[in-house]
């Protein structure tokens, strides 16, 4: 231990930690001044890259963009979720059936109309033409049935409405 010491407190040793210390110094200004080097080279370079613009600028103004049309995505795909919610209640479907109600009255000038959506939900219009009044008439249809009495006519309307893919 105490040639330890007695090596530390020596002048060698003392000079050779001043040396080493000089060249660390000296390797650590080289470092400084290749690091300077090569940043303004990359500057430069990317420079020359965007065309007299800077890459990086460039760069976080695309992600900007691709985020902002990320999320311009995301709304119209709810929007449109909300549109097909919407399209479910909207009549898709049509039948019709023109018939003479009544004998003494020439051509097929009574109809029945039915209009249903997607889930065959809807109404069933009954017109009746006589030669002094004609009248329309109302039944709401669920799952393509009534909870009324349908007149063959009306059936054959509704059915019509269900075949329509």
């Amino acid at each position: 231990m105490n040639a330890i010491m007695e090596m530390i407190k020596s002048e060698v040793f003392l000079l050779g930690i001043a040396i080493f210390l000089i060249i660390l110094s000296i390797g650590f200004l080289i470092l400084i001044f290749k690091f300077s080097t090569l940043n303004k080279k990359y500057k430069d370079f990317m420079q020359k890259l965007g065309n007299g613009k800077n890459l990086e600028e460039d760069l976080e103004t695309y992600m900007y963009r691709v985020n902002k049309v990320e999320q311009q995505n995301n709304e119209i795909t709810n929007q449109l979720e909300a549109l097909d919610q919407e399209l479910i209640k909207c009549i898709k479907k049509v039948g019709m059936v023109r018939y003479n109600a009544f004998k003494d009255v020439g051509s097929d000038l009574s109809f029945t109309l039915a209009l249903l959506n997607e889930k065959n939900d809807g109404i069933v219009l009954n017109g009746i033409y006589a030669r002094e009044m004609s009248n329309i008439y109302a039944k709401p249809i669920e799952n393509g049935k009534s909870k009324y009495t349908l007149s063959e006519e009306e059936v054959q309307a509704i059915q019509k409405a269900l075949d329509e893919k």
